[in-house]
């Protein structure tokens, strides 16, 4: 039994949930201490277990939802109807955020949140291809109004492109050998189906590696999704672009299922969390000066009773900041 006040509904366990709405609490609470109402952005809805509690656990706070995925958006908002008058639910992707927060008329954003990766719903439905256990069309797109599936990857993308994706996004050590099989398979008939794909990944890795690591199909239908959903470019100009949204006080928060994303994340934050005065000078120059601060020592990983009691939080990585300055003009007058 979860005793916890925000206990999750059935099916659907949010990660991280009570440290998140820990983390993001003071930004809430010092926006509506200057009397107005708070602006949590849900930069990634899904099935909206972040978003419920956060606005279970704030009275005056508004939420404004971000999805690329149509059919998320459709279930969160029936699971949010209780709180129609405070939320606004847009189908967008996470580095259209400024723009949303513009299109409403909202200057800034006081709590995001990115939940990143693919959500349990897109994995537990068979047709949209994301999953290796289930046969259905080679699809993965995040936003089935995209034309980019991942038959056209495996079909269309010279065997080199292939290899480099399943390397780098997949971190595959066999990346070549299934790209070489792919070229193969394609030319006799193209690739159309999960489960043709996941077979002739399995069996183009050596015998004695498919023993370990559970399914060897996994990290070939990882690459294969990050590539079509353009999940790491778009999360290279997101972050960016969010933090510039924040408010002094205001608090970003980032759960990362990948170690590729999660270099992004504390890269884009250690640059605005360090002093870049230059060795040598006698006091430190005011526009060089940390405009944001870490709430979180590294990235945090989540309790072993977590993990067991909810698989998809085995591989989390979360990081979080607070804005603590405004941006200063430099010597020729930008920031």
């Amino acid at each position: 039994m979860n005793d916890s006040p925000h206990a999750p509904r059935a099916g659907h366990v949010p990660v991280l949930l009570e440290r998140v709405l820990s983390l993001l609490a003071p930004a809430v609470e010092a926006a509506a201490s200057r009397g107005r109402d708070p602006v949590y952005v849900d930069a990634t809805l899904g099935m909206g277990g972040h978003a419920e509690a956060m606005l279970e656990a704030h009275p005056t706070l508004h939420l404004v939802g971000l999805d690329r995925d149509p059919s998320a958006l459709e279930r969160s908002g029936r699971r949010l109807e209780r709180f129609a008058d405070r939320i606004r639910l847009v189908h967008a992707v996470y580095d259209e955020l400024p723009r949303v927060l513009s299109d409403l008329g909202e200057p800034h954003a006081d709590a995001v949140l990115f939940d990143l990766g693919v959500s349990s719903p897109q994995l537990d439905e068979a047709e949209r291809g994301f999953a290796y256990s289930h046969d259905a069309p080679l699809d993965m797109r995040m936003d089935p109004t995209q034309s980019l599936t991942a038959a056209d990857v495996v079909n269309d993308y010279p065997a080199a492109e292939l290899a480099r994706i399943l390397r780098e996004y997949g971190e595959e050590r066999y990346a070549r050998r299934i790209a070489t099989a792919i070229l193969r398979e394609r030319q006799r008939e193209p690739l159309d189906s999960t489960r043709r794909l996941a077979d002739l990944v399995r069996t183009s890795i050596p015998a004695a590696t498919r023993r370990t690591g559970g399914n060897p199909a996994k990290r070939t239908f990882q690459a294969l999704r990050i590539e079509v959903n353009g999940e790491l470019t778009i999360w290279e100009r997101a972050l960016p672009a969010t933090l510039e949204t924040l408010p002094v006080g205001g608090r970003v928060a980032v759960l990362s299922y990948h170690s590729l994303e999660d270099r992004i994340t504390k890269r884009a934050l250690a640059a605005r969390t360090t002093d870049t005065t230059p060795p040598g000078l006698p006091v430190p120059l005011p526009e060089r000066q940390p405009r944001f601060r870490l709430l979180t020592r590294g990235a945090e990983l989540p309790a072993e009773e977590e993990t067991a009691a909810n698989p998809r939080a085995a591989s989390v990585r979360l990081r979080a900041a607070e804005r603590i300055r405004e941006d200063v003009p430099g010597p020729g007058g930008t920031a």
